[in-house]
Formats: structure tokens, sequence, C-alpha cells
């Protein structure tokens, strides 16, 4: 988040926010569709009552931190990837303690822990990147390209770690129909926010992946807080794994697609100054 802060202003966050359709569309993927996606894989899949309670859980949390790394990654619009990970962030924080209840009888959510852990973990380091950016610009400018690839290098690891350290919990879900429940609820994700994406491909690639990517720090605070079954932090913890390593491979297809499409688009524009080229020397032939 650092990284991201030092190559963005404010201005630049909030300006794709002011494209209300495209935002009431994102608020309706994560927070009416993604609950629902998890209810009916839930169902479809008849998953334990552990697992299917995580992925309520993930359902109703958005506003994932790697978001903005993955749409570096990409090449998507950062500037919206900011500014809707901090829309998310901060509507999960409300929405959470409002609607678990209703959900799962005798859950309580208290939004101070949640909070405090996103203001850590993603707003603080943001707001320090922004402020650097807006008061020494010359510093931030040569400092962020090393903290990018030093967030890219992290995301590597952690992923790599995550599978090292929780491959007994992967394992002890074998049977129970919960890594394919994540790979569904991810791919659920990343369908919904690629349809309501918007027509533009910048836009509704970072949509596709903040999407299908869960605020887990939230979740997991929930499922801590209020169940003694194993299972839940566990299930919580395999679909973060799961959601990494499939939408690490999604951003470098997207990045792909996004450099050939711009490729043909230089390329139409070089034929096209051709033909008016040689248009133009007829006309003088003549």
């Amino acid at each position: 988040m650092l990284a991201v802060g030092l190559s963005l202003t404010v201005r630049e966050i909030l300006a794709p926010l002011r494209n209300y359709r495209l935002i009431v569309l994102a608020l309706l993927a994560n927070f009416a569709l993604m609950p629902l996606a998890a209810h009916v894989i839930t169902k479809l899949l008849r998953l334990d009552q552990p697992l299917g309670i995580a992925l309520l859980l993930l359902g109703t949390a958005a506003g994932a931190p790697f978001l903005p790394l993955l749409a570096r990654i990409s090449k998507g619009n950062l500037a919206f990837a900011v500014g809707l990970m901090v829309l998310l962030m901060v509507v999960t924080v409300g929405y959470m303690p409002l609607v678990l209840p209703l959900l799962l009888e005798g859950v309580s959510v208290d939004p101070m822990k949640i909070g405090r852990s996103l203001v850590f973990l993603m707003m603080l380091p943001l707001a320090i990147g922004l402020l650097v950016r807006a008061r020494l610009g010359r510093l931030a400018a040569k400092v962020q390209p090393s903290l990018s690839r030093v967030s890219i290098l992290s995301l590597i690891v952690l992923i790599a770690l995550l599978l090292i350290t929780n491959m007994q919990n992967v394992l002890s879900l074998y049977g129970t129909r919960g890594v394919l429940a994540s790979i569904f609820f991810v791919a659920a994700g990343s369908g919904v926010g690629w349809v309501l994406g918007g027509p533009q491909s910048d836009t509704r690639g970072v949509m596709a992946l903040g999407t299908a990517q869960r605020n887990i720090a939230a979740a997991l605070v929930v499922g801590g807080q209020n169940f003694n079954d194993p299972k839940v932090i566990v299930m919580v913890v395999v679909v973060a794994i799961v959601g990494l390593l499939l939408l690490m491979p999604l951003a470098r297809y997207l990045a792909k697609r996004s450099q050939l499409a711009s490729n043909r688009s230089s390329n139409a524009s070089k034929l096209q100054s051709l033909e008016q080229s040689a248009a133009d020397g007829a006309r003088r032939g003549l």
C-alpha cells in the first residue's frame, strides 16, 4: 500500500469513483451477489456447516488489501483499484455488523476490531505514501519502483508461505469439498466482477479481481471472535490460498490481453497513417 500511495494522488484515486453507475454495480457485486454465491455454493455442494459459515463470512467481507497489487500486475486501472478497495473496506466495516447477525444466529460483530486491523494494514501505509507523493514528489518517484518490485516479491513469498504453513489445514478438508467450493467461489467472484465491470477493459479486470479476492482479515476477525470450530478459520485460509493461486495467473493473463489490445491499436494507427500518407502522395502526383 505504501508503494501504491507513492504512485498516485488523492485526486487520481477519487476520479474513477465519480462513475456512480460503476460504483453501484461494484457494491451490488460485492455485498449482494457474493453472499448469494456463497449460499448457493454451500447448498449445491452440501458443505458442512463450518465451511458454509466461512464462505458466508467471506461473501460479506470485501475490500481486499492485495487488489492494487493485482491491478498493477494486470495493467489495470490502478487508481480505480485503490479507490474501489478503500470504498469496499469502509462499507465492509459497517455492513458485516448489520448483516451477519441476521444471516447467522448468535453472531456478534465488533466493527472496531475489523476497522482497527484494516486501518493499520491498509489505510495508514496508503496515507503515508500519498503524503510523501504530495510533499516529496521526486523522492516518491525514486523510491516507488523499488517498493513496487518488493511488493510483487512479497506476494509471491506470501503464497509460498501460506501453502507451506497451511498444507495440513488444506489436507484436513480432503473429502469435505471445501477446496472445490473455494475454487467455485473465487471463479464466481471473477465472473460477476467481469460482467458488471463496465465496457472499459482496465476497469473490468479490476472489478473481476476485486470481487473475487475477499477481505481475509475481516473474515478472520469475525470467525475467530464468534466460532470455536477450527474448520471455520481453516476454510477462510484455504479460500485465501486458492484465491491467490487463481488470481495471480488471471492478473498476468489480463496483462497479456491488455498488451495485445494495445499492440493491435498501435498497428491499426500506423496502418491508417500509412494509408493517409499514400493517399496524400497520390493526390500530389495528380
